[in-house]
């Protein structure tokens, strides 16, 4: 704590006071300094201490005042000044953050729900072409297959004409063979010539 110059002379010569009072007879009384020295040991004792003493009390309120003052000002004019400024930065950057949180969230949802869309066209367009492919391949399919049964029908009625035909000419050449061989036996048989119309009528009596 500060004290003024008359303080400090005061204790100064509160401090002194002892050192003649040692000189003084037994039994003294106490100074107007309010010291005093014991009779028989001849050591002095001090009075109050300065702090406590009422004297000191306006200088004391006065620095109290001063430091309070000065302290305040100092804690309004730096350190809450810089402290509700940091508060409100970290304020604003919070709610820059949210702000931010909350766009990008809105725009992951539209994306998703974007990208959902196109899914689901997606999907609908592939079964759409694959539906139209079936169908194709089944068209395709069906037509070959009417195709292919069509030349085997043309191959099996060739087939048939064919076969017919070579059996009409293996007939033929077998009735040809037959009135050969029958004249030749019937001119063993009886050793003369033979009429081939009669052996021709012969055997077509034969195959009916």
């Amino acid at each position: 704590m500060f004290v003024s110059s008359a303080q400090a002379a005061s204790t100064t010569a509160q401090t002194e006071t002892p050192a003649h009072a040692e000189t003084a007879a037994p039994g003294a009384a106490p100074d107007a300094h309010g010291t005093a020295t014991h009779s028989e040991t001849g050591v002095a004792h001090k009075g109050v201490f300065p702090p406590f003493d009422s004297s000191h009390f306006a200088s004391q309120l006065l620095w109290l005042a001063l430091t309070f003052a000065f302290f305040y000002l100092f804690l309004s004019r730096v350190v809450l000044p810089r402290i509700g400024g940091i508060i409100e930065t970290r304020r604003d950057r919070i709610a820059t953050d949210l702000d931010q949180a909350a766009r990008m969230k809105q725009e992951s949802d539209e994306a998703l729900a974007a990208y959902e869309q196109e899914l689901a066209e997606a999907k609908q367009k592939a079964g759409g072409i694959a539906q139209k492919a079936r169908d194709e391949s089944k068209a395709k399919a069906d037509a070959e297959t009417a195709e292919i049964s069509a030349a085997l029908e043309k191959k099996l009625a060739d087939a048939e004409a064919s076969i017919a035909s070579i059996k009409d000419k293996a007939m033929a050449g077998v009735g040809a063979i037959a009135e050969e061989t029958a004249t030749e036996i019937v001119k063993k048989i009886i050793g003369g010539t033979v009429d081939k119309a009669s052996v021709t009528a012969a055997v077509k009596a034969v195959r009916g």
